[in-house]
């Protein structure tokens, strides 16, 4: 619904576009749905990341964390290649964090496909944009005991991303956004306003 509902207000499913998700099933059939070819998927390496290491025992979480960070910067052949080998390792004694390692592998590596510059690529590779002002907005409205309306929700919804925007700086790697526009097969004219914006 939501998907849908951002096309019925103007947003092309043609183009393609980076979609930067958690692991929720439902939200990845929903974009394959909705956008088809178009899109572009990218998992969330924070999430995948402690996703793995909550099925380890602490001392090896740390270096699995280690291993799975450093495999991300790799071209995306040898990152995967170091991934697998460490689900390899990891399969007689945690069969969990193996699984867990190996699921969705592909899309962990997405932005290193799209051959995006480390900057990019370090804020496009998980959900911390949108986790941080949705943090906003919980703090905000943490304290709200009954909402009388949706309206009124909504007014404390927007309150929290007001306060959130207060603290909002510019994404690292914002001059190089036009890196990820040519990987998407933007067009020329629809590069050069914004690498003139961002000069």
């Amino acid at each position: 619904d939501l998907l849908t509902h951002l096309i019925e207000h103007g947003l092309d499913p043609q183009v393609e576009r980076l979609f930067v998700i958690d692991g929720s099933k439902a939200l990845r059939s929903a974009i394959e749905e909705v956008f088809g070819k178009a899109a572009r998927v990218q998992r969330c390496r924070s999430h995948k990341i402690r996703n793995v290491a909550d099925r380890l025992p602490k001392e090896l979480a740390a270096q699995v964390k280690s291993v799975m960070r450093a495999a991300y910067k790799l071209p995306e052949k040898e990152g995967k290649a170091r991934l697998r080998q460490q689900a390899s390792w990891l399969q007689a004694d945690y069969p969990d964090a193996a699984a867990s390692l190996l699921e969705g592998l592909d899309e962990l590596f997405t932005v290193n496909r799209l051959g995006l510059t480390p900057q990019l690529m370090r804020c496009l590779a998980t959900t911390n944009l949108i986790e941080n002002p949705n943090g906003a907005v919980r703090r905000v409205t943490h304290r709200v005991c009954r909402y009388r309306d949706a309206e009124m929700a909504l007014r404390w919804t927007a309150s929290g991303f007001l306060e959130a925007e207060k603290n909002f700086r510019r994404l690292q790697g914002h001059r190089e956004l036009w890196v990820l526009a040519t990987a998407l097969g933007r067009n020329a004219e629809s590069i050069a306003p914004l690498k003139s914006q961002l000069a």
